[in-house]
């Protein structure tokens, strides 16, 4: 699929979508509203892409890169409790 297409673009946000929803429920328990997911999904997947290039690991495969992206979420959503608790004090 190329990356000006519609369909394309509807993935991209759906895949979001459900990796920021998966990290919501593995960190507290539901997700974040459809917007929120889909900013936790990208914004993660941006950040377990980067994890992956400092590890020196290789994604390998479109389930690979699904579990990086997932796993970059759940650190985002981790980092982000964390910097709220402590700003909090």
């Amino acid at each position: 699929m190329e990356n000006n297409t519609i369909g394309y673009w509807v993935w991209f946000l759906f895949i979001g979508g459900v990796i920021g929803w998966l990290a919501g429920i593995i960190t507290t328990g539901r997700g974040f509203g459809i917007i929120g997911d889909i900013v936790v999904g990208i914004v993660g997947a941006m950040l377990g892409g980067w994890m992956a290039r400092v590890l020196g690991l290789s994604t390998g495969s479109s389930i690979g890169a699904f579990l990086m992206a997932l796993v970059g979420a759940v650190v985002l959503v981790g980092l982000t409790r964390f910097i709220v608790r402590n700003v909090q004090k």
